[in-house]
């Protein structure tokens, strides 16, 4: 079975389900947490020392309320961090790709990664900030250019799994063609709050993790893994044509469909392409302004990823938006 870790300013803790007999035990999946025996102060530390982590996960040790605890990102920066492009069919649609999808990656600073529960920070010239959950897969070994991974090879590459969310300024994104910027602000990649470590035989349970997201409680995005277009093994392969990972390092695997950001319809798109581009987007962001779908202050995200028996549960991520840096208020 999948062991949950979290880390805290304090070091890193393995949350555990309620004791037997606690009332909370048909409430919530975990309630508690006990300290992991490690000097790890990075993923990739941590995920060599994977022994400390099981002797925490039997210790028998009651743990403390994991309410007492806060949770920092698990996945510990600077690291790589590389994602998938229009990667679940529901999300192509709502892209208006139609046939074949070519398998695309892109790269977001490290800087972006942020914690489970902190703020996600719009930028003061961002107008049309947007989400997408996503999975990220987190290495555990290295994966040098070239190597071909099958499925049976997952459990030798990646060592766990953890929610993301791929914030997106929509409108630096279409307007400069500019990926990098437009997900790598701070905050732009909430990430937590558990980094589940899987066993080998968690690895067939993948196509059954559902990724939720709402705004204020408003469902917005729910799909399985089912609907993924390249799996992990084939991105994995894709990806070590040209780049190498290593340990720690993340690979967001897409979103599903239910963004914010939808294409237009095809006449409107045909009759867009024949404008000046200054045009064209001027035109795009006038009929964008009246989605209220996009994020502003004051939206709370919430997202989960998991197996509908709780074999594999990566916890809730619940990030507040603002205009403002909490730190400056």
């Amino acid at each position: 079975m999948s062991t949950n870790v979290l880390r805290t300013p304090d070091g890193w803790w393995v949350a555990l389900p309620p004791a037997p007999g606690s009332a909370r035990a048909e409430r919530s999946p975990f309630d508690r947490a006990v300290p992991v025996d490690t000097k790890a102060v990075t993923t990739a530390e941590l995920i060599s020392d994977r022994d400390a982590v099981r002797e925490a996960a039997l210790s028998g040790d009651v743990g403390v309320p994991l309410t007492d605890l806060t949770a920092l990102s698990p996945v510990t920066t600077p690291c790589r961090v590389v994602a998938q492009m229009v990667n679940y069919r529901s999300h192509a649609r709502d892209s208006g790709c139609t046939g074949d999808i070519p398998p695309a990656f892109f790269r977001k600073a490290s800087g972006s990664v942020s914690g489970p529960g902190e703020d996600v920070v719009r930028p003061a010239h961002v107008k049309f900030l947007d989400y997408e959950v996503e999975l990220g897969l987190v290495m555990g070994a290295s994966l040098p250019v070239g190597t071909v991974v099958e499925e049976r090879d997952l459990p030798s590459y990646v060592a766990g799994l953890v929610i993301t969310n791929d914030v997106s300024a929509r409108d630096v994104q279409l307007t400069k063609t500019q990926f990098y910027e437009s997900k790598s602000y701070p905050t732009f990649t909430p990430t937590g709050p558990y980094l589940t470590l899987l066993e080998p035989d968690d690895f067939d349970h993948l196509l059954d993790l559902r990724l939720r997201l709402s705004v204020n409680g408003e469902p917005r995005q729910d799909r399985t893994l089912a609907d993924m277009i390249v799996r992990p093994a084939q991105a994995l392969t894709l990806l070590a044509r040209f780049q190498t990972l290593d340990p720690g390092d993340l690979l967001l695997t897409g979103t599903p469909g239910g963004t914010a950001l939808k294409a237009p319809p095809k006449p409107v798109e045909k009759i867009g392409a024949l404008l000046p581009p200054a045009v064209k987007w001027k035109a795009f962001f006038k009929s964008q302004a009246k989605n209220p779908h996009y994020l502003r202050a004051g939206d709370v995200i919430t997202a989960t990823i998991a197996t509908p028996d709780g074999r594999i549960d990566l916890g809730a991520q619940r990030t507040p938006v603002t205009d403002t840096p909490r730190t400056q208020k």
